[in-house]
């Protein structure tokens, strides 16, 4: 489905009064160019941890650049009103925005919860199921959208979950970050959906395991990003690789090996 090999997380300027907006739009713009530049895709994350951050078209048109339609992941949740998740959804489709990533979502007193019943849902809650249906039902045949899998949760729940993911019309899929192979990710290939693995590019294994809920795994000690990075594409050689918390002080080309094809 992607026609890049990596997809780059690139967090957007946090909001805030503290926030040197000029300096951070700055350093978002460096950072869009270089990952364009390498002819990679890139994700921006919608609000991570529930820290209100300026949205990927907002802090894409802010700093003056060049929205790439087919190269931009544009991350939306469920921490939004109807009204401002109609505008973005409005916003991406005028920009001719190609993939939009869905995910529940961090939440946090500072972030408003969507009303389930505003978009079709029937719980108390939304749920990421419940606005891929929305997205698809109100823009058909305009995006594709992704959905996110979590291999360290329970199965087969998390596996009927993607299941109706892709019934509400998600056509690939982002797994957590894992550790060489792993046997829920593994059964994804029988199923007809694109699959993009999540690759940790930070030493600090710690902070994963505590983001996930796991206990670290004993494979984990000593983690060495790029050496995982190469079990990942020797396992799953047809996946395109999501690369999180990746450093942009670094020489990628020494680091991401599909770089130097």
């Amino acid at each position: 489905m992607f026609k890049f090999p990596y997809i780059i997380e690139l967090l957007s300027p946090q909001r805030g009064p503290n926030t040197e907006l000029e300096g951070a739009l700055d350093r978002f713009a460096r950072r869009y160019r270089r990952i364009i530049d390498a002819d990679c895709g890139l994700s921006i994350p919608d609000n991570p941890m529930g820290r209100p951050r300026m949205g990927a078209l907002e802090s894409i048109e802010l700093s003056g650049l060049s929205l790439d339609p087919e190269k931009v992941v544009m991350n939306l949740n469920t921490f939004h009103t109807k009204n401002e998740l109609d505008a973005l959804l409005k916003k991406a489709a005028e920009a001719h925005l190609k993939y939009i990533l869905v995910v529940r979502g961090d939440g946090g007193p500072l972030l408003p919860k969507l009303d389930p019943q505003s978009i079709g849902g029937k719980r108390s809650m939304a749920t990421s199921i419940d606005l891929i249906r929305y997205i698809n039902n109100k823009f058909p045949e305009q995006f594709m959208t992704g959905a996110a899998f979590n291999p360290y949760k329970p199965m087969p729940f998390e596996l009927k979950r993607l299941e109706e993911k892709t019934a509400a019309g998600a056509s690939y899929v982002v797994t957590q970050p894992i550790i060489g192979e792993d046997k829920n990710v593994s059964k994804l290939k029988a199923m007809t959906i694109s699959v993009v693995i999540e690759a940790w590019m930070s030493k600090n294994i710690d902070l994963l395991y505590k983001s996930v809920g796991k206990d670290k795994d004993l494979k984990a000690s000593d983690y060495d990003p790029a050496k995982n990075l190469n079990t990942l594409h020797d396992v799953y050689p047809e996946s395109c690789v999501y690369l999180s918390m990746l450093s942009f002080k670094q020489e990628w080309r020494k680091l991401l090996p599909r770089l130097s094809r």
